[in-house]
C-alpha cells in the first residue's frame, strides 16, 4: 500500500477509532475532567467534530484555489465558547462521521498529484494537502488514545 493510500485509509477509519474509544462510556464518565486544563471525553468528541469541519474547509480551499491562506483557530476558546461541555455526544459523533465521510469521498477521488497542492497557514507556513491529510489521519488516533486515558483516570478516581 502506498503512503498516500495508507493515509487515506487511516483518515477514513477515524470515526471507527473514535467510536471504539467511546464504547460503553456514559453518564459521569463522559464529563469527567482529569485535571486543570484537560478535556472530558464529551469535550474531546465535540472538538473532533469541529476540527473536521475546519479540515473540510481547508481541504476544499487547497483543492479549489491557488495557494490559499488557511486560518488557524484557538481550540480552547472553541471548547469554552461553543459549549462543548453541554453538547450531545451522539450528535457530535454523527457530525464527525458525516463530515469525515464526505471529505474522504472527495479526497479519495483525487489524482495523487493533487496532494502536492499547497496552502499558507499563519503558524505552520506552507503546507500541502498531503501534509493536512497526515495531520487529520493522526488526529483521530491521538484523540482516541486521549479518550481512553481519560476513561482510565475516571475509573481510577472511582476506585480510590
Amino acid at each position: 500500500m502506498s503512503e498516500l493510500a495508507e493515509l487515506l485509509e487511516r483518515f477514513r477509519r477515524g470515526p471507527e477509532v473514535i467510536a471504539s474509544a467511546l464504547t460503553g462510556a456514559a453518564g459521569a464518565e463522559l464529563d469527567f475532567v482529569p485535571g486543570p486544563g484537560k478535556w472530558s471525553v464529551r469535550q474531546i468528541l465535540c472538538h473532533m467534530a469541529d476540527a473536521d469541519i475546519v479540515a473540510a474547509v481547508r481541504f476544499r480551499r487547497i483543492i479549489a484555489e491557488e495557494k490559499p491562506p488557511v486560518a488557524g483557530y484557538d481550540q480552547d476558546a472553541w471548547g469554552r465558547n461553543l459549549n462543548y461541555a453541554s453538547l450531545k455526544t451522539a450528535a457530535a459523533l454523527e457530525m464527525f462521521r458525516q463530515i469525515r465521510a464526505w471529505s474522504y469521498e472527495l479526497l479519495s477521488s483525487l489524482p495523487e498529484s493533487a496532494f502536492d497542492r499547497k496552502c499558507l497557514h499563519p503558524e505552520r507556513g506552507e503546507m500541502s494537502l498531503k501534509d493536512w491529510l497526515a495531520i487529520y489521519a493522526r488526529h483521530a488516533e491521538k484523540h482516541a488514545e486521549q479518550m481512553r486515558n481519560v476513561r482510565a483516570a475516571y475509573k481510577e478516581s472511582r476506585s480510590a
